[in-house]
């Protein structure tokens, strides 16, 4: 089929308008189609990064919402297996806008770099962090968004909390595995704003293990602690935690893979129309080329690859169309830590182009059968 090349792309710019719309269309769906699958792909597929496999989550059973006593981590920290135990605590709260949206956590700066070897910073701000007790930290992607430095005030009005706190900015850090846009602060300082009868709550635990191998038998040991307790507790990797998140959108995964097979088959409908309608116009054609001698498999192959042809000129552009969306879903106003870090992976390329062949070849496959099977009658009939 190689020597009918010429022949193919002739044929695919035959109707340059058609041929043009088409592509567009197909670039569009494939352009979609390729994002649900980067998004469905750094949700479901990605690995733990090397200090993830090391952490766990410790939560209250029935919901995130309802916290737990302080008093767990002591009991926590006999579990073997555990090195290291940390109170965290979201806060929520607003900066200067509602619309102004980034992870506020309440931790405990003396444990908070032993948990988080990931966060780096320097030493005389990490001191200055730990030693002020309305101290707070940004990441440098934060920083630079609010244009906050080292020194500046930082003012959040309370939702979750009442009241208003108010912080200096002692540190900015880079994150060595994820974007830099938290900020942390003393749990401490959100304690000393609250009634003292407030005061004993944990939103989580964060729990540092000795090595992964431990971390399923820690978590199971965990909540067997607290199994016959009035608040029982979910004990789950850091990883799976973060992807609680995403459920409480409710069956993700079963929306993004619904979307997909609604792209796939919305592009399949458009190809094969535009097929359709190519092949009915060179009947004449196909008798023609029936009598220079040209058999059922060459005539299949031409209109196949001319198929093909149009597809993946539709998905290479589709793909670069999904790189720049992916690219600006990143600086999204969005706390889901995967949508931050979207990309279009190698093996989401390969199945995005591999799909648009596919799809290409399936949709040109009656119409090719068809034409193959014309007779010059045919083609003189159809000619009139």
């Amino acid at each position: 089929m190689i020597r009918h090349w010429p022949l193919v792309l002739k044929n695919g710019l035959r109707n340059k308008r058609r041929t043009t719309l088409t592509v567009c269309s197909i670039a569009v769906s494939l352009c979609v189609l390729g994002v649900f699958l980067a998004i469905y792909h750094s949700f479901y597929f990605t690995d733990a990064t090397p200090e993830q496999a090391f952490r766990l989550v410790t939560r209250n059973k029935v919901s995130l919402a309802q916290v737990m006593p302080t008093s767990y981590r002591q009991k926590i920290e006999q579990v073997s297996g555990v090195r290291e135990v940390m109170v965290m605590q979201w806060y929520g709260g607003e900066y200067k806008d509602p619309k102004n949206m980034f992870a506020r956590m309440a931790i405990e700066p003396a444990r908070f770099f032993a948990m988080f070897p990931e966060i780096k910073l320097a030493e005389e701000q990490k001191l200055a962090f730990q030693r002020e007790r309305s101290a707070c930290l940004l990441g440098r992607e934060l920083a630079e968004k609010f244009n906050l430095k080292v020194g500046d005030r930082v003012t959040l009005k309370g939702d979750i909390f009442p009241g208003t706190l108010e912080f200096t900015v002692r540190g900015v850090y880079d994150n060595t595995r994820r974007p830099a846009d938290e900020m942390f602060f003393n749990i401490q300082y959100l304690y000393e704003s609250l009634p003292q009868r407030r005061r004993d709550f944990a939103g989580t635990f964060a729990v540092l293990a000795d090595s992964p191998d431990s971390v399923p038998r820690v978590a199971r040991e965990i909540d067997a602690l607290f199994r016959n307790s009035p608040v029982q507790t979910k004990t789950e990797t850091e990883r799976e935690f973060e992807l609680s998140f995403i459920s409480f959108l409710g069956n993700v995964k079963a929306f993004l893979l619904s979307v997909c097979g609604a792209v796939t088959f919305t592009i399949l409908l458009v190809s094969a129309n535009t097929m359709a309608m190519s092949v009915r116009e060179r009947v004449k054609e196909v008798g023609i080329l029936k009598t220079l001698g040209f058999t059922r498999g060459a005539i299949m192959g031409i209109i196949l690859g001319e198929a093909a042809l149009i597809a993946l000129l539709g998905g290479i552009l589709g793909w670069c169309l999904a790189l720049l969306l992916t690219q600006g879903l990143r600086y999204a106003p969005v706390m889901i830590g995967e949508i931050k870090m979207l990309t279009l992976r190698p093996s989401v390329t390969v199945v995005l182009l591999a799909a648009s062949l596919i799809i290409g070849i399936a949709s040109a496959l009656i119409p090719a059968w068809g034409a193959s099977r014309t007779t010059i009658v045919d083609a003189m009939r159809h000619s009139g």
